[in-house]
């Protein structure tokens, strides 16, 4: 193939290898032949055949995802695909593209209906699935240069009280003079934090509805309009009792850059159902929710779930180790069987992307904005359904940051997704995280490696964080993001 062939992502259809498949009777699916080509043969009764191809020399495995599985010996490079389709299922394209297709697997748009009068099955909707036909979203849950947006302005900008925005944090504040009198900054890095806020989230499952001046239903999923900027984490209701704390130190919970709302914005159901948790009347004055809702990604989390951990056992780190020996054991795991690394990775990568693809955006195909694109073709183009799942994992975040804070005093100086950074006398999470007999804070943080569960990510000393500070001038720079092997390339732009 030639360079063009080979980044162009398939063959045209009058190559004579496409020709050749089909004189053998065998087909292609829409995709064409592909780096993930998958060929079959029509089912004849219950027997069918098909063939997922995976084309290395094509791109087909990205080394965001596989690291350098392309470049492994055959052998090898077929254990590695092999463990994860047994563990997740085969995979049918990236690991964003195989983490939406296992959604559907496990839910699929339609099932068998009971028998008729004549004794036939018919296809009918089934229950729990998003079904077989697209859903138009809410217009505050659409992304920009959607096709219900195209009557606005052509530079219009959509502020919070317009669009939904629930995204990961990115946030950092100055330290203070007493951290600064300590020696270390530790991160800590929750393990596969969206698996974990995905986990017995009820979402909509199918079209949303306008509702005007609502009662806020913290079991209803959708997207509310309501002003929570008198919500004051100085003093907000841990369980049964109220407790202060320094509400300057804390990002707020309600936007992914921590700062405290103005005024009016929409959010998803679990952001707001956090602000009734903290103590705080909510009045929305609008809201669009859906009365048809489940809890449709509870199996697809536990077989994430189960693959991230047997995975994980294989390397050396077992779910019942003691907090001192998951450290020890997390220590090098990854040199222990390269090749399974390679596997936990792309486990985590499927997750991510997954949820990613749930709003996937134009791409290319010579799209202009007010046009439909591609991926709203499809069920699975639910915004709603991955704002819901970041707004979870963000809030479970800072009920973490929260419950230590009251019970500590300590503060989080670095919030980067699903890391936070704190400053600390020793070198290890066991020098802050406030254990007692070998049991966690309730309701904090908890080493260990379940989903949900942290890992020491990386530390550095509080010095080497005020000299990058100064020498970028950014006295808000984010640590989180370097706190791995204390590598700063280049300005912090938030990206």
């Amino acid at each position: 193939l030639t360079d063009t062939e080979r980044h162009a992502g398939r063959l045209p259809e009058s190559h004579k290898v496409v020709k050749q498949l089909l004189r053998a009777e065998w087909k292609l699916t829409k995709r064409g032949l592909g780096p993930w080509a998958r060929i079959y043969r029509p089912a004849t009764g219950s027997e069918r055949a098909c063939v997922q191809l995976c084309i290395p020399s094509w791109n087909a495995l990205d080394t965001r995802n596989w690291g350098d599985a392309a470049q492994l010996p055959s052998p090898d490079l077929a254990r590695v695909l092999g463990v994860y389709a047994t563990r997740v299922m085969t995979p049918r394209g990236s690991t964003a593209v195989t983490g939406l297709e296992l959604m559907t697997a496990l839910h699929p748009p339609t099932r068998a209906s009971a028998p008729d009068a004549t004794g036939k099955r018919h296809s009918e909707h089934n229950p729990g699935s998003l079904g077989a036909a697209p859903v138009d979203c809410a217009p505050c849950e659409a992304p920009d240069g959607h096709p219900l947006l195209r009557d606005l302005p052509r530079f219009h900008v959509r502020g919070p009280e317009e669009k939904l925005f629930e995204e990961a944090y990115d946030w950092a504040r100055p330290m203070t003079d007493a951290e600064c009198t300590v020696r270390h900054l530790v991160g800590i890095d929750v393990n596969m934090a969206f698996a974990a806020g995905a986990n017995g989230l009820t979402v909509g499952l199918g079209a949303p509805t306008h509702v005007t001046a609502p009662v806020f239903d913290p079991k209803l999923p959708g997207s509310w309009l309501v002003d929570l900027s008198h919500v004051d984490l100085s003093k907000v209701r841990a369980g049964k009792e109220w407790v202060e704390l320094d509400g300057s130190l804390l990002p707020s919970p309600f936007t992914a850059k921590g700062e405290t709302p103005t005024g009016p914005a929409w959010y998803a159901t679990p952001t707001v159902a956090y602000a009734v948790e903290l103590g705080y009347d909510v009045k929305p004055s609008e809201a669009w929710v859906r009365q048809d809702h489940g809890r449709y990604l509870d199996g697809w989390y536990q077989r994430l779930r189960d693959a991230y951990l047997a995975t994980m056992a294989d390397l050396g780190v077992d779910a019942d180790l003691s907090p001192e020996d998951f450290l020890a054991a997390m220590d090098g795991h990854r040199s222990r069987d390269p090749e399974l690394a390679i596997v936990a990775s792309a486990i985590k990568a499927t997750v991510k992307g997954g949820l990613g693809k749930l709003r996937e955006r134009p791409r290319g195909e010579g799209w202009r904005p007010g046009e439909p694109w591609r991926a709203l073709s499809r069920p699975t183009w639910r915004p709603d359904i991955r704002a819901a799942v970041i707004s979870r994992t963000r809030i479970n975040l800072h009920r973490k940051m929260t419950k230590h804070a009251a019970f500590t005093g300590q503060y989080p100086v670095a919030v980067l997704s699903d890391c936070v950074v704190y400053a600390a006398n020793g070198p290890s999470p066991l020098d802050f995280l406030p254990y007692r007999q070998g049991k966690p804070l309730p309701g904090g943080f908890k080493l260990g490696v379940n989903p949900g569960l942290v890992k020491h990510e990386g530390t550095q000393s509080v010095l080497w964080g005020e000299e990058v500070r100064e020498k970028f001038d950014a006295p808000e720079l984010n640590l989180a993001r370097y706190i791995k092997d204390g590598t700063v390339t280049d300005t912090d732009n938030g990206e």
